[in-house]
Formats: structure tokens, C-alpha cells, sequence
């Protein structure tokens, strides 16, 4: 089997995988789900769902669906880069942040297509357009939930805690290495690689360290 078509039993199999963990996890997760969005309207009476934009695969525009943990407006009115210490986050949108509940709306967007459960996270136009070259194989493949970056920078928002320039900071300290690990799994895709993301992001959730599930390759550079 040549490469190429290595490359498209794995993105069949990718996608199907996709397909069956969204339906099942929107079934399994709708009270929970329910809960949440019932949480964040009530401290506000705003809308639970925030639906931001951004570049999916081969540079198209999607709404990302995300629980809404910030005051309305916020894009608007502040970087698209989020400290912890941020103020437009609202009590229960730190919760939701710091479990990660606030990206369960996504599965929405696994299903119909937009994302993957695996992948480069998605970025704002802005973040695209500062892309190099080599950057841009970032974008020939769907966003995902989830990937080996979302795992090294988990603590993100603490990397930008009190910073006075949030998306230079991020710019300058979190993108390098992101898209380099987005790279790494773009040029490495294969459904084995995923499962090993997802059990690894489970792990995360739960608490549990998910470095040692990585691949060596990856924890020996970060």
C-alpha cells in the first residue's frame, strides 16, 4: 500500500470514528449538557453558547461551538487570547474552562463535519493569516478537540497569567510550539496516533498525568 493510500484508509477511518464518537457522546452527554447550558443562563440570562469564528480545513470559515465562559461580547472587547486571571470570565465559566465542559458543544461541529475529534485546534483569522508556508499544511486537515498540543499547553491560561498582552504573549510563547506538534501530527496522521490522543485527553480530564501516554518523540522535545 503506498502513502497516499495509507493516508485516505486513515482519513476514512478517521472520519467514521469521528462520526460514531460524536452521536454517541451528544446521546450519552445531553442531561449533562443541559446542565451546564442551564448554569450559564441563569448567572446572566444570556445565551449559553457562544459560536466564535474560525479557519477550518483548506481556509474555510465555521462556527466554532463552544459553552460560553465569558461576559457577552468579550471577542469584541479584549484579545482573542484567554489568561486565567482574565476578568471577563464569569464564575461559572472558570469551572467550565478548567474542566474543559466548555468545548462539549463541539461534538456538534465533529458531527456535521467542521472538526475531528483529533487534530490542530482551530484559530482565529488573525492566527491564520501570521501562518508560514510549512505552517499552512496546519489547515489541510479538520480541526479538532483535541491534539498533542492541547496536551503539552494545557496550562495555557496559566502561561498568559497576568501578562498585559495576551496574543503577542501567546504569539511569542505558546504558537511556536503548538504548530510545531500540530505539524508533527499532520505529518504523522494515522487512526492508532488518534486513539492514543484520546485516551491521553481522557486521562487529562480525569486529572491523571497524559505525558507518559505520548509517544516518546513528542515528551523528548517538550
Amino acid at each position: 500500500m503506498t502513502s497516499k493510500q495509507r493516508l485516505t484508509v486513515n482519513l476514512f477511518l478517521k472520519r467514521g470514528v469521528d462520526v460514531a464518537i460524536a452521536s454517541i457522546a451528544l446521546v450519552c452527554l445531553s442531561p449533562c449538557l443541559v446542565i451546564i447550558a442551564i448554569a450559564i443562563f441563569l448567572s446572566d440570562f444570556k445565551s449559553p453558547i457562544y459560536a466564535g469564528e474560525r479557519v477550518g480545513r483548506m481556509g474555510r470559515r465555521f462556527r466554532m461551538l463552544k459553552f460560553r465562559s465569558m461576559q457577552v461580547g468579550s471577542d469584541k472587547n479584549g484579545p482573542s487570547s484567554t489568561s486565567v486571571d482574565d476578568f471577563r470570565i464569569t464564575r461559572v465559566g472558570r469551572l467550565i474552562r478548567r474542566t474543559k465542559l466548555d468545548e462539549l458543544p463541539q461534538l456538534w461541529n465533529v458531527l456535521i463535519g467542521e472538526m475531528s475529534i483529533v487534530g490542530p485546534r482551530p484559530q482565529v483569522s488573525w492566527a491564520v493569516d501570521l501562518y508560514s508556508l510549512e505552517e499552512l499544511k496546519l489547515i489541510s486537515v479538520r480541526p479538532g478537540l483535541t491534539d498533542f498540543a492541547s496536551l503539552i499547553f494545557r496550562d495555557e491560561g496559566e502561561i498568559l497569567a497576568g501578562s498585559s498582552d495576551p496574543d503577542g504573549d501567546y504569539l511569542r510563547l505558546i504558537a511556536p510550539g503548538k504548530n510545531l506538534l500540530g505539524l508533527h501530527y499532520v505529518e504523522t496522521l494515522n487512526i492508532v496516533t488518534d486513539f492514543r490522543i484520546m485516551v491521553a485527553t481522557f486521562c487529562a480530564v480525569l486529572g491523571f498525568d497524559p505525558l507518559p501516554l505520548l509517544p516518546r518523540s513528542i515528551r523528548d522535545v517538550f
